[in-house]
């Protein structure tokens, strides 16, 4: 028994489209569509996922015969329109929690090492006391314990399903854009409320000033950053573009996609470096210029002899990365909207 008869009887034992099954392995219906007429094959990877999914072993799919398996309807995916079967959206939502709960966590370390410094008599560090520095460095690694698993999770995700089918209905994004105005006014409205706990207690308690300060300051971030990722989970498009951003070329090519979509991945990836080297190239004329502007000698006088840097503390020098950095923006704007023209 050949695989394409195993793998098409397993689908109809479950009532599975090829859609459903594409985004269950984190491809497209056009390689499914090609698996099922032997005109290509899929990767381990893939074949070791169907098994988990049809509950199989890798010889009986691959080997064996399983088109007497009874269907089973209890596991069967609904049809109807697009769900989400890999997994995403719980995917995202846990990114949701974590990135922000990494980020507050420092901010966190921040506010209790400013309420307890000086408390103790430690050795300073720099201009700062030895028990600042220690509760700051406990949450920094408090907060890499949320930041970096989520990191790689992430990145694993986009790997399993490099195309994810948008599933979301308006109903859907009219509740993310409402929960995001929602936590967007509640972050602004913590943050006011350090502020206003600074201007408070600065004269009287300076230390628990700066430690509210710090702490609403934690609490807005996590609100805006949790519910600006939660209104972003809606735009599947983002995602589906991001990957090829963050696949390397030889990924997109071995990835199971059909041969219109690998392209528009590849052609992602090649705007992407055409645009870093362009801005490569003008923040390296802009460091030219700075120096330039620096050490260029400026006669100030009527001895010729007399030079000095040209501008107040060599600010011109300054002032050209941040006008390198503004041309890259417009520079990467221009050539997104151009290409997406094309």
């Amino acid at each position: 028994m050949s695989f394409r008869d195993n793998l098409q009887h397993l689908r109809a034992s479950r009532n599975m489209t090829q859609e459903q099954l594409a985004m269950l392995l984190g491809v497209s219906r056009q390689s499914v569509t090609k698996w099922e007429a032997e005109k290509s094959y899929p990767e381990m990877d893939k074949l070791l996922k169907m098994c988990q999914i049809f509950g199989c072993t890798l010889d009986d799919l691959v080997q064996g015969d399983l088109t007497s398996r009874a269907p089973e309807p209890e596991v069967t995916v609904p049809a109807g329109p697009p769900t989400d079967v890999c997994g995403y959206d719980e995917h995202q939502r846990m990114m949701a929690w974590k990135v922000p709960t990494g980020i507050a966590a420092i901010l966190l370390g921040i506010a209790i090492g400013l309420f307890f410094e000086g408390a103790v008599e430690l050795a300073s560090v720099g201009a700062r006391d030895g028990l600042f520095v220690i509760i700051v460095l406990a949450g920094v690694l408090a907060g890499l314990a949320f930041l970096i698993p989520a990191g790689m999770e992430h990145a694993a995700f986009q790997r399993a399903h490099p195309y994810v089918e948008d599933f979301y209905t308006e109903d859907d994004r009219l509740a993310a854009r409402k929960a995001f105005s929602g936590g967007l006014i509640a972050g602004i409205a913590f943050i006011f409320a350090g502020i206003g706990c600074l201007i408070m207690l600065e004269k009287t308690a300076e230390n628990i000033a700066l430690f509210f300060l710090m702490f609403f300051i934690a609490l807005g971030v996590w609100n805006i950053t949790h519910y600006g990722m939660l209104l972003g989970r809606i735009d599947v498009a983002e995602y589906n573009r991001s990957v090829g951003e963050e696949l390397e070329v030889e990924e997109i090519v071995a990835v199971e996609l059909d041969d219109a979509r690998r392209e528009a991945l590849l052609a992602t990836k090649r705007a992407d470096r055409k645009i870093g080297a362009i801005c490569g190239a003008i923040m390296i004329v802009a460091t030219i210029v700075g120096l330039g502007l620096l050490f260029a000698p400026v006669l100030t006088s009527a001895n010729p002899d007399e030079f000095e840097p040209l501008g107040t503390s060599a600010a011109w020098f300054w002032v050209t990365w941040p006008v390198g950095g503004m041309i890259c923006g417009i520079v990467t704007l221009l050539m997104r909207a151009f290409g997406k023209d094309e």
